[in-house]
This record gives C-alpha cells, structure tokens and sequence, in this order.
C-alpha cells in the first residue's frame, strides 16, 4: 500500500503562484510515474499533468505553460507548480501513483482556491 500525502494548497488571487507538494511513502518511488488530476465542483477529475520515471512530461492544454510538474527522487516527492492561475484552476488537485505493473494510488487531495 502506497501512501500519498499532497499539501501546498490555498487561496490565491487570480494571477498569483503556488507550489503543489505530494510525497509518497513508495519503497521505490522513482520506477512510479506521477500525476496531478483536479475536480471542480460539478466537474469530473481530469487530467492535469504527468511525469514518468525518466522525467517526461506531458500538461493539459489548460495548463501547458502555466503549470510545471517535477519530481525529487531522493525526497519521494513530486510538485506541480502554478504560476498564472485563473479563477478556472479552482479545484480539489489530486496526486495519483502509478507503478510499472500498473497498481494506482491517489492521495486525498488539496484544495486550491483563485479568486478573481
């Protein structure tokens, strides 16, 4: 069981930053590639951005240059930093592992908020 704990949500006005962090309790956390999703209300999860095990990367439209995922192997850690935001980001952002032999784990989510 892989546990995943995000933070570095909140409230920011729109054009404002913030740096999303999800540290996973993985015994091998680089061989798992890594995901933000994020739910607005009403909304389905979708897709925001990932990042595999040999650092590729890949954004949602909505988010292509905006947002920048990353990840610290030696910290067990993967980010996704916000710059730009808009009132349209307000959402619940969830961090999702994926191993190589495809067993999912997502965290439970952090809120961030833009007002306009």
């Amino acid at each position: 069981q892989v546990q995943l704990v995000e933070s570095g949500g909140g409230l920011v006005q729109a054009g404002g930053s913030l740096r999303l962090s999800c540290v996973s309790s993985a015994s091998i956390f680089s061989i798992n590639a890594m995901a933000w999703y994020r739910q607005a209300p009403g909304k389905q999860r979708e897709l925001v951005a990932t990042i595999g095990s040999g650092y590729s990367t890949k954004y949602a439209d909505s988010v292509e240059g905006r947002f920048t995922i990353s990840r610290d192997n030696a910290k067990n850690t993967v980010y996704l930093q916000m710059y730009s935001l808009k009132p349209e980001d307000t959402a619940v952002y969830y961090c999702k592992s994926t191993s190589p032999s495809a067993y999912t784990y997502w965290g439970h989510g952090t809120q961030v908020t833009v007002s306009s």
